[in-house]
């Protein structure tokens, strides 16, 4: 890499993204010899970045924490600011950039000096933050330990508590950190039960890695969206909800995804959609979203859920006359997942 200033870029982000890298792999992915990228790592201490250095054949090189923010144009302000920023962003605050949120926290935590994580951490405890549409709420402590684990290959142990209410401890491999929806998902081979397992981070508590190092083993299919998106397909719902949607599959699949449906083709303009849900909400408004005309082929509940939804609409559009408070009682009630 002929660009000095590229390559030490270059040197951070994997620094940044791997708690210990063994100095010839790190030459080669830099491409350079071992002798340019002791160099280089010197030049980025004298950046002030705190590069710990192993030598002997087994030698390599690992990013600490320092005892001040190293120089990335910041100050001590602006630092909490980022990291409170990004700790809404994770949150679900804004929608579609949550992982990325988590992925930018883990490095900002990682380099930031103790006074500073102090100051995040006062401002995080006497914050309430107000949560629209309600939903599960996940702290962003517990994601940025859980993906400091997997980015580590840390196994990590936790108490689970499973949908009928039964609460375990878990040691497991944490593999991946999957947003769907408004929830997020660990995928991780469980020590003890053998297998790989999907966890929802907000039914998991006091997450903390052990040291204990492992090698990464291969997930089934590769892709841990898919893992997670087939785990929640498969598992046992209150309602199996199947539609057939007048619009491509493509542009059907890009909003069911959203919530882990699977989608078919009939014909080129229309699909079927399936959807395992516990509460109808949620499917309406995947419905409402795609902005294409439907038939809801079953179950007979969720057409009467359409039904009373439509003319509570169509009342509050002056369409439908008012109905009395008894009537509105009588209308299927929603249920939380």
């Amino acid at each position: 890499m002929a660009n000095t200033s590229a390559r030490m870029l270059r040197l951070l982000s994997l620094l940044q993204t791997h708690r210990y890298w063994p100095g010839g792999e790190l030459a080669d992915r830099l491409n350079v010899s071992e002798r340019t990228l002791r160099r280089d790592v010197d030049r980025l201490r004298e950046l002030g970045y705190p590069v710990d250095a192993n030598r002997g054949v087994a030698g390599g090189y690992q990013l600490q924490t320092g005892a001040t923010m190293p120089p990335l144009l910041l100050d001590d302000e602006e630092a909490v600011a980022i990291a409170v920023g990004l700790r809404t962003a994770a949150g679900g605050a804004v929608a579609g950039i949550e992982e990325t949120s988590v992925r930018a926290l883990t490095k900002v935590i990682q380099v930031m000096p103790p006074r500073l994580r102090r100051r995040v951490d006062a401002l995080r405890a006497y914050t309430v933050p107000a949560v629209i549409g309600g939903g599960p709420t996940v702290d962003s402590l517990a994601l940025t330990a859980i993906a400091q684990a997997c980015r580590d290959d840390e196994r990590l142990r936790f108490e689970y508590t499973a949908r009928d209410g039964d609460r375990t401890t878990r040691l497991v491999e944490p593999h991946r950190l999957v947003s769907l929806g408004r929830r997020w998902y660990l995928v991780a081979w469980d020590v003890e039960r053998h297998g790989w397992r999907t966890f929802r981070v907000d039914r998991l508590t006091g997450a903390e890695s052990t040291g204990a190092r492992f090698r990464q083993r291969e997930l089934p299919g590769g892709d841990a969206g898919a893992f997670v998106r087939d785990s929640i397909t498969s598992m046992p719902s209150q309602y199996r909800i199947e539609i057939v949607v007048r619009a491509p599959v493509a542009d059907v699949e890009r909003v069911a995804s959203y919530l882990g449906g699977t989608v078919e083709a009939v014909d080129d303009r229309s699909c079927r959609l399936r959807m395992n849900a516990d509460g109808m909400e949620w499917p309406v408004l995947l419905l409402a979203a795609l902005d294409a005309d439907f038939e809801v082929v079953r179950p007979a509940e969720f057409r009467d859920y359409l039904r009373a939804t439509a003319e509570r609409f169509a009342r509050a559009a002056g369409d439908l006359p008012a109905c009395p408070v008894e009537a509105v009682t009588d209308a299927p009630v929603a249920r939380d997942r």
